[in-house]
Formats: structure tokens, sequence, C-alpha cells
């Protein structure tokens, strides 16, 4: 039956989060090379993007895939309003780059060459690098309509250039044809140069009777041999920037020598970076799958072409023919492509200050002597990532591997960071005689091969691995420390439950939570969980909500508990922290709830389906914070009359969430543990520095502070908070 309710696009919305990245950018109130990183975040978010949900929908709306979703009209209709907000957002960040962020450079005396002007004192310098330190890495390649096959990169930035021979006697069109030969090198003659550009000589030869006709080439930047970027020599007070690829542009007449350089424009093309596989193989064939699959991720079809939006329509055209390109994989770019880069902008001048963020505090209760065993024996511990130290968890398996009356340690891994220090932990667990199983998701999208490789490594020092689940995704982030006393009495056994990935790197990066605890039911409920990922036994469980099992269920009866409350004439209340809410399953109980008078909020960083300002949504309001770290804690409010039950765990409210992975929710059962997350609910809420309301039209409307009333920073007036309460 169709639903009477109304939802945003899933994918509109996330560009509407997208935007708002980028909108951090023009805060003058940050440190300049924060906001210079804000435009490479939106534009490294933007690039994922197209990889995955666009390249998605041109499948279906090509034909070649089927989904239950979409059809494909609408997933064409989609591409297109996907292509036009985001046409619209790069104006912006054209705008924002050119008129905010260079002359904030030049104003602290970094000046960005950006166009053809170099100030004389530069150009010789400019020359002599070009020839010492490019030139050699420099390959062009001759382009055609209709004969030669160019395989571009993905993600790569290229130079599309056109030239023509100079107008010559006649007599020296032999020469012409020598000049393109001697000067595209080996290209010329037909190969395969390992980056699938395949040419072949007769195809290249100029029209020898019209000289003037137009020459294209294309010609990769070398930015694995010489850096995106490059400082020139300062001048008095001013230090000086430059793209490669200008400089590259500015010498362009040297690679083609005997022709006019007309013009040049930068290209990029994004491929599918989707891995389809057969979700129902067995663990082996499914690590035989994705060793295959994953290195054709480079080579997938078109998704995108980027082109520098000066380009003239008829040298567009000329690349539309030449690779094939469809005309709804165009995206019009800056002069400037691949702005990800950014994060990598040289900082020449030393007196720019950075940002001040939060230091991540060890607890006092915690202190080298003390044994969070011991601690966590009497009392939950919840500590709050990246403002508490991750070595207490690294800290907590070490006491694990060293513990004579530990029995096992059971770990899930999602994603997983390079030479993890929670890796090396277990393996000297192995190594010490422990008996360690680790569930390692293979599915986990950019993580495959570090997953599988990381696997194969604490395979071989002898951990137990159990890989992916046909059929579904496990993103539970849970770890269980069994014990036994040694004359075999029974002790406790100790349980965490994290809102974040075992990963240090983004433990310093993502705004999570984690729980310790040796509450018995929650011991044995995560047991339970662990034997299902063996597919030991159909579990049951009393005190974790677990997706795919108990969850929906017991998220209904929360909901509908409220609504009972407000049908009573008494407060209903539901605050709901998460990165996503997508399901139009759930979205409907909110919009449900809000019609018997729940007052909900939403504080969702991402996607948001549900819309608010309509009459059945009177009653919710959507809050969106983008600040330093990214917010990536899920955390459930239920007033329930007065004595609250607060949630932690892993799932946003998407349907993959629910329905198609493996999720663990723990109830948060220590009062004063309760409280620390409802004051982190009630801060993020009052948050009138970095907060913004999401309007029914996808607007991004940043709260105003009250006259009077104190700025809030939720991530830093959070952090000043645990300081304050550390003793």
């Amino acid at each position: 039956m169709e639903s009477k309710y109304n939802y945003f696009k899933r994918d509109i919305s996330w560009l509407s989060f997208n935007y708002r990245v980028l909108l951090e950018a023009l805060d003058e109130r940050l440190p300049l090379y924060e906001r210079i990183n804000f435009i490479s975040i939106y534009s490294s978010n933007l690039e994922e993007f197209y990889k995955i949900r666009v390249a998605d929908h041109k499948a279906v709306a090509s034909g070649a895939t089927e989904s239950d979703e979409e059809t494909v009209q609408s997933a064409r209709e989609l591409v297109e309003e996907i292509n036009k907000e985001v046409t619209h957002q790069l104006d912006d960040r054209v705008r924002i780059y050119e008129q905010k962020i260079l002359p904030a450079l030049r104003k602290n005396h970094i000046i960005f060459y950006q166009d053809n002007h170099v100030e004389p004192f530069h150009q010789q310098f400019i020359k002599d690098f070009f020839r010492e330190e490019i030139f050699p890495y420099l390959q062009p390649v001759p382009v055609s309509r209709d004969k030669i096959v160019s395989f571009l990169r993905d993600n790569r930035l290229y130079l599309a250039i056109r030239v023509y021979p100079k107008k010559e006697e006649k007599n020296k069109g032999e020469e012409t044809k020598e000049n393109i030969e001697k000067y595209t090198g080996e290209c010329i003659n037909e190969r395969n140069d390992g980056e699938g550009i395949k040419v072949g000589m007769e195809e290249v030869r100029p029209n020898v009777t019209d000289l003037r006709q137009p020459l294209y080439f294309v010609m990769k930047q070398p930015y694995a041999k010489v850096p995106r970027f490059i400082e020139l020599p300062s001048r008095e007070k001013n230090h000086y920037l430059m793209f490669t690829e200008d400089i590259i542009k500015a010498n362009l007449n040297l690679i083609f020598p005997g022709y006019d350089v007309d013009s040049s424009y930068c290209i990029k093309i994004s491929r599918d970076a989707d891995i389809l596989i057969d979700d129902t193989a067995s663990s082996a064939d499914l690590v035989a799958q994705l060793k295959k699959k994953v290195k054709k991720r480079k080579i997938g079809d078109v998704c995108r072409f980027v082109y520098d939006r000066a380009m003239p329509s008829e040298f567009l055209d000329f690349l539309v023919d030449a690779f094939r390109i469809q005309r709804d994989e165009l995206v019009p770019g800056d002069k400037h492509l691949n702005l990800e880069d950014l994060r990598h902008l040289p900082n020449p001048n030393k007196s720019l200050h950075s940002l001040e963020k939060p230091k991540p505090m060890k607890l006092t209760v915690l202190d080298e002597k003390e044994s969070i065993f011991n601690y966590v024996a009497k009392k939950d511990l919840l500590l709050y990532y990246p403002y508490h130290s991750f070595e207490h968890f690294i800290h907590f398996l070490y006491e694990a591997v060293h513990n004579p009356e530990t029995r096992e340690i059971m770990v899930t891994q999602y994603r997983v960071a390079e030479n993890s220090a929670v890796i090396n932990t277990l393996i000297a667990a192995a190594q010490n005689g422990k008996k360690v199983t680790v569930f390692v998701e293979l599915k986990a999208r950019f993580d495959e091969e570090n997953n599988l490789a990381t696997a194969e490594m604490m395979q071989a020092a002898g951990i137990k691995i159990i890989y992916s689940i046909p059929g579904l995704k496990v993103h539970a982030k849970v770890a269980l420390i069994r014990r036994r006393g040694l004359n075999g009495e029974k002790i406790p056994s100790y349980a965490y439950i994290s809102t974040g990935n075992f990963n240090e790197k983004t433990a310093t990066l993502y705004a999570d939570c984690g729980l310790f605890t040796c509450r018995k039911e929650i011991v044995a409920d995560l047991y339970n969980l662990f034997r299902t990922l063996q597919g030991k036994e159909d579990p049951k469980f009393t005190t974790l909500l677990v997706a795919r099992f108990n969850l929906i269920p017991e998220l209904n009866r929360l909901i509908d508990r409220e609504i009972s409350l407000a049908d009573e004439g008494k407060q209903g209340r539901i605050i709901l922290k998460m990165n996503a809410l997508q399901d139009p399953t759930m979205i409907d109980r909110l919009y449900e709830a809000s019609e018997h008078g729940v007052q909900i909020d939403l504080i969702v960083r991402g996607i948001c389906c549900l819309i608010p300002g309509q009459s059945y949504s009177r009653n919710i309001r959507v809050t969106r914070i983008v600040d330093s770290f990214l917010e990536h804690a899920r955390i459930w409010y239920f007033g329930n009359d007065g004595t609250p039950k607060v949630f932690m765990g892993s799932p946003d409210w998407m349907r993959r969430n629910l329905y198609r992975r493996i999720e663990a929710i723990t109830p948060v059962l220590a009062p004063d543990l309760r409280d620390s997350l409802i004051e982190m609910l009630d801060i993020q809420l009052a948050d009138n520095q970095k907060a913004c309301w999401v309007d029914d039209k996808l607007q991004n409307i940043f709260k105003k502070r009250t006259p009077g009333t104190p700025a809030v920073r939720a991530q830093y007036t959070f952090y000043d908070w645990l300081n304050k309460t550390n003793s």
C-alpha cells in the first residue's frame, strides 16, 4: 500500500550534507588551512559518491542491472537531478575558492598562481624546474575520433591539448611528421604502455595537405613523480605556490616544437568502483572473488567525465566522441580538478596558526597503575573518542593478553587500520597461548584488500578467522574477553560495545563512544552473538538489541510507549542521534509519533530522508552538525515518562543496517553513564556555532545564537565538560 507520507530522495539528501561540508570553507573563524581542508573533504566525498551511488543508478538507467527500488526511467531522471545539483554546488565551490580562499592566502602573503600571469622573477625558475623535474616523465598520447582507443585511468588528472602545425613551406610537410614522431616518443609505435593506451603510427600521421588541421593529445599528470603543488622561491615577505599542471601548461611549447599550442584543459574520469560479488558464496569462494575483482575496480565503467568548464564546446565535442562519453556523464568542473589534493597544500607561512583541536585525554581513574579489568569489575566504563584516548582500549586488550585467567578474546573487525596496534595485540595474545577469534568483514567497501591482508596475517599467527557471512555484512563493533579462574571458578568476563571501529587512526578523527561492562546479561548476549557469527545456534537476546533478530520489535515497542504517553497527556520524548536516517518504515513510525504529539529531535549528520515542516512532522526537528570531528556515534533516547532509556551501538536507521546487516546495540544501564550521554545530546541540541536546521527544502539553516546566551560549539563544549568531570 502506498504511504500517505513523503520522503526526501536519499542521494539528494546526501548532497545537502556534502554541501554543508563545503560551507565550512566560508567560516572565517576557522584557521585558513582548516577551511581549505573542508574543500578537500567535500571533493573527496563527491568522488566516492559518483564511484558508488551514481554508478549504481547509471547501471540501472542503462539496463545493465535491475533494481527493486527504481526503474530505468526514474534512474535516468535521478542521475540528471544529481548532475544538476552537483553543477550548482561546483559553481559555489569555484566562487568560494576563487573569491574567499585565494584572497585570504594572499592576505597572509601566500601567492598561489592560478592563471598565466607569473612574476618575471619566477619565469626562469619555472622553465628550469620543468626541464629538470617534470619533462622526463611526460608522455603525450595522440587522440583520434575514429581509430585510436585510449583508456583513461580512474581519478587521474590528464591534460587535454590542442595544437596546430605551424605554417610552413610545402616541402616541410614531411618534417612535421618527423616532429610528431620525435616528441611523442615510443607511444607512436603500436604498444600498450601499462596505462592501457594503445595507438598505432599510421593512425596519427598529420594531414600534410592541410597543415592547419588541429591535432589533439592527452597527457597524464606525473603526480607519482612530482608533487601536485610546487613551492617557488620566496621574495621579500611573500611566498609563492603553483600547481604542477600550470607549470606544464606554461611550457607546452617545449613539448610540441614546430607547433602552435592552441589550448589545454584538465580532464578526469571517475569509474564505477562497486564490486559485485556472489554474496551467497562460501568464505573460500568469497576470498577468491575479492582478490580477483578488487584489481578490476580501476577499470570499471565510466560514471563521470569531469572537464574544465572553460573548454570550448567543439573541443569538448571532440573528446566526447573520441572517448565515447555519454552526455549524461559530463560534469563541468573547475580549471583545477581533484581539489581533494588541497589537503596536501604546503603552508610556507609558518606564522599561520593551525586549529587547536581537543587533545585526547586519559582518564585519571585509569592511570598506568590502575587495571581496567579491576575498574570495570566494579562499575561500567564509557569512553568518548576522540576526546578520550583510544590507548585505554589498547590497554584493555593488553591486560587480556597478560591476564592468566583470560580464556578467549573475541573481536569483530570492519575497517582495520594499517600497522594496527589492535591487530598486533591480538597477534601477541595468540602467541601467548590465548584463544583468539576475530570476525573479519571482507565486504567493507574500499577496505577489502586491507582487511583480507590483515586477516591472512592474523591467521598465520594462529588466530581463528571467521569471514563474512553469506548474504550479510557484519557491522557490529564488539569485543568479548572470556575468563575463567585458574581453579575453574567463575570470574567476570568483559564485554565492549562501540559505535565506531577498532581503528586507532579513525579514533582520532571520528566522534564515537564505547562501553565496557561486566554485566552478566550483556556478556551472555554478546557470547551468543559471536556463536551466531560462527553459525552455531539460533540465538535469543535478553538485553542487547541485534539487527535481524530483536531490534525492530523493540524499537517499535519503545516508540509505541512514547505515543501512549503523549495520548495520556504526558510528555512523549525521543532524541535520535545517528549518521543516516533512510528506512521508510521507521520514518513512518516517527511521522506517526509526531502526529500523536511526541516531541522528536533528530541529530543526523548525513542522509535524512524524513521531511520536517510537514503537517505530519510538525513535532520533529532535524539538526546537522559539521565540525572538527566526524560525528559518528549512534545514540537513542526515549523519555519513558521520566525514567529515560538510552541506547548506543553501531547501526544507522538505513534499510541496509536494519535488515541486511548484523548490528549490535546496548542499553546504557549505569545511571551516571546514561546521564553523561544525555548531557552530550543536550549540548549538541544547544549548539549555536556549528549546528544547522535541515528544512523542508533540504537547506542548511544555521542556528542563531540568542542574545545573552553563551556560545555553544558542541564538540568543544562537551570536551570541556568531560575534562571537568575527569577526576
